[in-house]
């Protein structure tokens, strides 16, 4: 095999009866296409998985959103069951699998709730139901049974001139979609912003000095990664920064 390969987390869903450890088809297929990338899910077993020697065997790292939350309780907050679901056994294995992968400079992308499992596993806090915090927007996706419009393109962001998401995406304006109901609040060691939106929630972050490929955003990329362009660019960005970790990690 030529093409990178890509770690893809795991949320447990209880289907009949069965824990099923799954990622939506959106992540899997935009690392396909956008990335040139083959996609591998890891299970969410926690600390029954080998992280080195599983990371041994891979060329980046992919974390996905999702519609649990990371449980407050993991950066010192009260878990609620209005801030629920949570999604134990995803937050046992992602959290230290991030720390992990960035320590070895493998490249990562982290997105909406990945973003979010970067911060806390770097030693950071998250803001919870950020549309009830006063002067914060409504950042959660539009009521509808139809995902073109849930993943709508909502508002724009702006991003700093010396960061490395502006080497990706260039000096474009740039606007996303939006679907979340946490945000990033205290940055964990080493965390930097990279993008806000217009009233201060934080959209991208990067790892400062990181040994390795770092970029993480608030929104979601991989819905729009066929058509649209900052969607595209960061996928073939992550896809380039893959294909390079595989040439050092096999001597090719």
């Amino acid at each position: 095999m030529t093409k990178p390969l890509i770690l893809v987390t795991a949320d447990v869903k209880t289907i009949d009866g069965y824990n099923w450890h799954a990622a939506p088809s959106t992540y899997l297929q935009a690392v396909l296409a956008g990335a040139d990338a083959v996609p591998v899910i890891l299970p969410s077993l926690g600390p029954d998985i080998p992280l080195d020697d599983v990371l041994d065997q891979i060329d980046g790292v992919l974390a996905t959103g999702s519609r649990s939350n990371v449980n407050p309780g993991l950066y010192g907050e009260d878990a609620t069951l209005e801030n629920g679901p949570y999604d134990p056994d995803r937050d046992a294995t992602t959290l230290p699998l991030l720390r992990r992968t960035v320590e070895r400079g493998i490249p990562l992308f982290a997105i909406c709730r990945g973003m979010q499992e970067l911060n806390v596993a770097m030693g950071g806090a998250l803001l919870t139901e950020i549309q009830d915090l006063q002067g914060r927007s409504d950042h959660r996706a539009p009521t509808s049974e139809h995902q073109d419009e849930r993943f709508r393109i909502a508002h724009p962001i702006e991003i700093k001139d010396d960061s490395g998401l502006a080497k990706i995406l260039g000096s474009e304006p740039v606007e996303v979609n939006s679907l979340h109901r946490q945000a990033l609040g205290a940055l964990g060691t080493s965390v930097v912003v990279e993008a806000l939106a217009t009233d201060g929630t934080i959209e991208a972050v990067s790892v400062k000095d990181a040994r390795g490929y770092v970029v993480a955003t608030q929104w979601h990329p991989e819905y729009w990664v066929r058509s649209d362009s900052p969607s595209q660019k960061l996928f073939e960005a992550f896809g380039r920064a893959a294909a390079g970790y595989r040439v050092k990690r096999l001597g090719l």
